[in-house]
């Protein structure tokens, strides 16, 4: 088979369980056809629970602690010392033609300047042209349509930074026509591109990335119309009041931002009748059902343009959503399974037949990305890189992820460190900031028994044996991991990690 097409979907801010192949109320019949036409990957996390870490970290196919991106603030902006090849000029110049539409998120331009493309031939994002994440010759939403960006921008002013003030996540719904909400405009380039796309012999590296189910939920009416409130779970509430002695509560103490956030959302959210809290899960879930749609559009002019053929789909999200879990948390910003797991889903004819329609319970991670599209790309993989082929022969013992506030701290609090399996959960965590040498604390959580993750039995004796073993496991997979990349100074270049003595 020659090399395939990649088709890349994603969305940012998307649960692992806001699928209909999980949770049957959600409406998602795209997503739902590449989990029956592939393998869907259930217990999935991300590497950095915010958006600029996770996506840095899975399009170089490294840690954050190995990108040096550990917070939204952070930044690689010197283009002459990235940490690798980042994932589309690794298919650009293995002879694919790429085209991105929608959220990248690098954060690779300072104000006043463009980023590069790093690799994309075709680019557009649903920005304005000041933001620092315009990149070269990218066409941008207010170079097409600055009417609309201004009309969204107004719909949702209210809805504050990042649009996830307490009014982004009671939401309201949308006035506006689909082409005027930014991810309307990442669908319709795309659509154009596909469209009057004629191939040239290079095979299609596609990348479709939308701006939401992330807040703020302005959902046009018809999405929100699919679901009836009757029908929507409440969200499971923890047999305490107020977060216990945990890695986030840590870092509320070393974090006014993390700290000031939480708690403004929180006086307004927990005064909401049981009522008006479903309705702002019932908009989460019809964020998804929007998104899903316009997935569901892309996927039907791929087809009708016969680009399915010899194809491989990867749908996935950078990280999750607490939804109100645990205190009345929103948003993500902590190793908690509802931030941390990601829907993972590689489809198409590429994978084998025997797998469509299966899940892989396997601890895989968004870092096995790159090596798996380089896989099927024919690309040799950078040895320095810690992830596997999800296609190939793995296995590994666990999961990592990291934790480091959310870059708006002045001093960064000390880190938390995550090693997961499908069974246990282990959190090693530091109160204060990485300036403090305070001992390391932690967490152990039962996953099958305990899935809410409200009982921490670290300090329990008959799981002595266990977290011995796991926290074992994880520093060796760091002194490992760490030890290979991203820089690697032996006179022989990558010569040891490739043929080793």
């Amino acid at each position: 088979m020659n090399r395939p097409n990649i088709i890349m979907l994603m969305t940012d801010q998307q649960r692992w369980d806001a699928m209909g192949c999980v949770q049957p109320f959600v409406v998602t019949p795209a997503i739902d056809s590449l989990a029956r036409e592939g393998v869907f990957f259930d217990q999935a996390v991300c590497q950095c629970p915010m958006c600029v870490p996770s996506r840095n970290s899975f399009m170089f196919g490294m840690y954050p602690s190995q990108t040096g991106v550990r917070t939204n603030r952070g930044a690689l902006l010197d283009e002459s010392r990235l940490p690798a090849v980042p994932l589309p000029q690794l298919m650009h110049d293995a002879g694919y033609f790429c085209a991105g539409f929608g959220k990248a998120h690098w954060n690779h331009a300072r104000p006043g300047e463009m980023g590069s493309r790093r690799g994309f031939d075709v680019r557009a994002e649903g920005q304005s042209r000041s933001s620092i994440l315009c990149e070269e010759g990218a066409v941008m939403m207010d170079d097409e349509d600055p009417e609309g960006l201004k009309a969204y921008y107004d719909e949702t002013r209210e809805f504050g930074a990042g649009e996830e003030n307490a009014l982004g996540y009671i939401g309201k719904p949308s006035k506006l026509p689909i082409a005027h909400h930014r991810d309307g405009f990442i669908h319709k380039k795309c659509v154009e591109f596909l469209e009057s796309y004629e191939p040239d012999g290079r095979p299609l590296f596609l990348y479709f990335s939308l701006i939401k189910p992330h807040a703020g939920f302005n959902i046009p009416p018809q999405f929100e119309a699919m679901y009836d409130l009757g029908g929507i779970p409440d969200i499971p509430a923890p047999p305490w009041a107020q977060e216990p002695d945990t890695h986030i509560a840590a870092a509320m103490k070393a974090s006014l931002s993390l700290h000031d956030v939480h708690y403004n959302r929180k006086a307004v959210l927990q005064n909401r009748s049981p009522e008006e809290k479903r309705l702002t899960t019932l908009r989460y879930y019809a964020n998804c059902t929007f998104m899903d749609a316009l997935i569901g559009d892309v996927l039907r002019v791929v087809r009708e343009k016969g680009l399915d053929r010899n194809t491989l789909f990867v749908f996935l999200s950078d990280h999750g959503e607490m939804l109100g879990e645990r205190d009345g948390r929103f948003s993500k910003y902590c190793l908690f399974d509802s931030s941390v797991r990601v829907p993972l889903i590689l489809a198409g004819d590429y994978v084998a037949k025997a797998l469509h329609g299966t899940r892989d319970s396997r601890p895989a991670m968004l870092t096995d990305l790159v090596p798996t599209l380089c896989a099927a790309a024919g690309i040799m993989p950078d040895p320095r890189l810690p992830g596997v082929d999800l296609l190939g022969p793995w296995q590994r013992r666990a999961a990592f992820c990291e934790f480091h506030g959310c870059g708006t701290e002045r001093v960064q609090p000390a880190p938390a460190l995550m090693w997961r399996n499908q069974a246990y959960k282990l959190i090693l965590f530091r109160d204060g900031t990485v300036l403090d040498d305070t001992p390391m604390r932690g967490e152990l959580y039962d996953l099958k028994n305990d899935p809410h993750e409200w009982r921490n039995l670290y300090g329990d004796p008959a799981y002595a044996p266990l977290r011995s073993q796991m926290t074992l496991e994880l520093l060796s997979h760091l002194a490992t991991a760490f030890a290979k990349g991203p820089a690697f100074g032996d006179y022989r270049g990558l010569e040891p990690l490739v043929f080793p003595e």
